[in-house]
């Protein structure tokens, strides 16, 4: 349907989070990943079941398993559009207040605002009267040190009795105020039940088999829902160890903001964080739509910026797991430099394997000769397998081997160093040894 058939006050959406029949199919230009096309809640009832079948097996073929899934094959994907609007606006209303109190260009979690200054700002706009927020800012934490930060600011649109009041930002082009939360209709507001329903009966039944969940990142336009969903997630189920793992891309270029953002949440709040690293997947779309729809480009301009942006989150997570031993990382990645940066941070930071709080993950079929040596030197090590109906894999496979091009020269080499192993196995009379 047209956004705005769905949606009151949908004419004044930012573009990128408008419903687009061009990008209806979000298959089209995504090699390296794969995608669900949203039919009716009965078809996300089918996935849920895929997917508590893959928790299952996952469950049942190895002690420390993972299972991945994918949101949008849990609901409506113009749901996660609108709520990623919401979180994206809100977050930048705050930036745009710490502006005018002189905080621009700070780090996101730098920024605070001081809540005396905060409360005249949402009084002068019309959002909120003196006492309306002040009741806001007499939680626990919030407002005790006088000053707000993102996380703070963030809790506010936790509670729903909250949003009410918060339905309306300044648009600072026109200078209106503008609802932040077009009204969700009744269906919408099933839709998203259903949906965190279903996400539920995931954590559950992970939680139950010992299996971690990794929830897949998706196109930017739905990834701050995605991820606020996930960290809903987090909170509930990682109080002991990490069971859910989010997934940050760092060809974005807001990467490191969101791993800041939310490793200082799991801080405040005492759960284990759990992470899943990966560079991205659906670059040509993405620029695509950016380009054709008219917003800014979220991606990184360069494969260095992201290499950067990867090895700077990934930094910082490790430095976290040496502080509090409450991180975890999955390192999924097939670029060798990646892994030799990490095997080398861990040995300065003391973190051994055996304490898995850093995990490898390779394709399966791809990159053995990375996977192999880390098995073999005792680094918990994963392999992602697709599955499903023949024809549903093989084009993800197919793509997955177009997008690696340069595979060919990467299969002589495992196969030299393969080659290589058996020699030494056999000249040490270890062939069939398991230790080796």
């Amino acid at each position: 349907p047209s956004p705005s058939s769905s949606t009151p006050g949908a004419e004044q959406r930012e573009k990128q989070y408008r419903a687009h029949r061009g990008f209806g199919d979000r298959r089209g230009g995504v090699i390296s990943a794969r995608t669900y096309f949203y039919a009716d809640e009965a078809k996300c009832d089918q996935h849920m079941e895929t997917f508590l079948r893959c928790i299952d097996a996952s469950g049942g073929s190895s002690e420390d398993g993972f299972s991945a899934i994918k949101l949008t094959a849990l609901g409506r994907p113009q749901f996660l559009l609108q709520f990623s609007e919401v979180l994206v606006k809100w977050r930048r209303f705050f930036h745009q207040m710490a502006a005018e109190q002189g905080q621009a260009g700070r780090a996101a979690l730098e920024m605070k605002l001081e809540v005396e200054k905060l409360q005249e700002a949402l009084a002068n706009l019309g959002i909120a009267t003196k006492a309306e927020s002040q009741h806001w800012f007499t939680g626990e934490n919030l407002g005790v040190s006088g000053t707000v930060d993102l996380l703070d600011w963030n809790s506010l649109i936790d509670s729903r009795t909250k949003l009410s009041k918060l339905l309306l930002v300044p648009n600072m082009k026109t200078g209106q105020l503008e609802p932040l939360l077009s009204r969700f209709t009744e269906e919408e507001d099933l839709q998203m039940k259903r949906m965190l329903q279903r996400m539920d009966v995931l954590a559950k039944r992970a939680t139950e088999k010992g299996v971690r969940l990794m929830v897949d990142a998706e196109q930017s336009y739905f990834q701050p829902a995605i991820s606020r969903l996930t960290l809903e997630m987090q909170r509930r189920f990682n109080r002991d160890r990490a069971i859910i793992f989010n997934t940050y891309q760092c060809y974005l270029k807001e990467a490191y903001d969101n791993v800041t953002v939310d490793v200082e949440l799991s801080r405040r709040e005492g759960w284990h964080f759990g992470t899943k690293l990966v560079r991205g997947a659906y670059m040509e779309q993405e620029r695509e739509r950016a380009a054709q729809i008219g917003y800014e480009d979220p991606i990184n301009p360069t494969y260095e910026k992201t290499n950067e942006m990867y090895h700077r989150c990934l930094d910082y997570i490790l430095e976290e797991i040496k502080h509090s031993r409450k991180a975890n990382v999955m390192v999924a990645s097939h670029n060798e430099d990646t892994v030799k940066f990490t095997l080398r941070r861990m040995m300065e930071l003391g973190i051994h394997p055996s304490e898995k709080k850093v995990y490898f993950g390779q394709l399966l079929g791809m990159c053995d000769q990375i996977t192999f040596p880390l098995g073999q030197a005792g680094f918990p090590v994963y392999k992602y397998v697709p599955y499903g109906p023949v024809n549903e894999v093989l084009p993800y496979l197919s793509r997955r081997a177009q997008e690696n091009r340069g595979f060919m020269q990467r299969a002589n080499r495992e196969r030299d160093l393969l080659w290589r192993e058996v020699k030494r196995r056999l000249l040490t009379g270890s062939l069939f040894s398991p230790n080796h």
